[in-house]
């Protein structure tokens, strides 16, 4: 583990359209002291060929030897981050240029070891949607259970204090399942200032019925926290309201 360093984990598939500007914006980063653990899960379109233009020795590249999915290509990303610090970026969203420095600022003025900040949603050809997302100022165990409300793109934390976080294999809410591992240990506190950027695109986003809906928040909370299935099942019921709940709450038309 190298003090100071963030390691930054990136999971990718088929997002060779996009990854060139979400690579961009960490190597835009007014912090330098980071890597860029990029894991590829055996794409078929030319993410390579987009990853080679980079000539940025903190970029470290991986692949998967079989398409595994977003949870085993996390772990793997997060087995190989040798940073004191841990970020998430996906591999179409964004991050402004001070997310970094201003985002350990605050946890060392804090004297915090888990925290997230605010971010805006913009569209597959990143213009902005004028949708702002925030958040409550402070995430406890609770809080979490009721709802995953640190957005992927803008959680961080010490895995010198955390250790090294490792999750079940679930087809979606992987990184809820990492909130939910993370929040056991540590409380997260919110930086509201706008430092990311979240793409929304018209073929990810889902169509599911709520009955799919309910299922996939069942599963992460039977299967990665070993919850009984009537425990997991009423988190499952409440984390779907609280999801309705946060939309009024905390997202903001500007």
């Amino acid at each position: 583990m190298i003090d100071g360093l963030v390691s930054v984990i990136m999971p990718s598939w088929n997002t060779g359209r996009y990854i060139a500007q979400s690579i961009q914006s960490v190597v835009n980063q007014t912090y330098p002291n980071w890597e860029l653990v990029l894991v590829d899960d055996c794409s078929t379109d030319d993410t390579d060929a987009v990853v080679a233009g980079f000539h940025d020795q903190r970029i470290r590249y991986f692949k998967n030897e079989h398409n595994s999915g977003a949870a085993v290509t996390r772990n793997r990303a997060l087995r190989e981050a040798q940073g004191e610090w841990i970020a998430f970026l996906d591999s179409d969203d964004l991050w402004s240029p001070e997310k970094l420095e201003r985002q350990l600022r605050f946890m060392k003025e804090k004297g915090c070891v888990f925290s997230y900040h605010d971010y805006e949603k913009i569209d597959e050809d990143s213009k902005p949607l004028n949708i702002y997302v925030t958040g409550p100022e402070v995430v406890d165990r609770r809080r979490m259970y009721h709802y995953g409300y640190p957005g992927c793109l803008t959680f961080m934390y010490s895995a010198k204090e955390l250790g090294l976080v490792q999750i079940e294999d679930i087809r979606k809410n992987n990184d809820y399942a990492i909130l939910l591992k993370l929040c056991k240990q540590a409380e997260c506190y919110l930086l509201g200032e706008n430092l990311a950027q979240y793409r929304i695109r018209r073929k990810s986003i889902s169509h599911d019925k709520l009955s799919k809906k309910l299922k996939s928040h069942y599963d992460l909370f039977h299967l990665c926290d070993a919850q009984p299935a009537p425990v997991a099942l009423w988190y499952a019921c409440w984390n779907m309201f609280y999801g309705v709940l946060k939309k009024k709450n905390y997202e903001k038309k500007l």
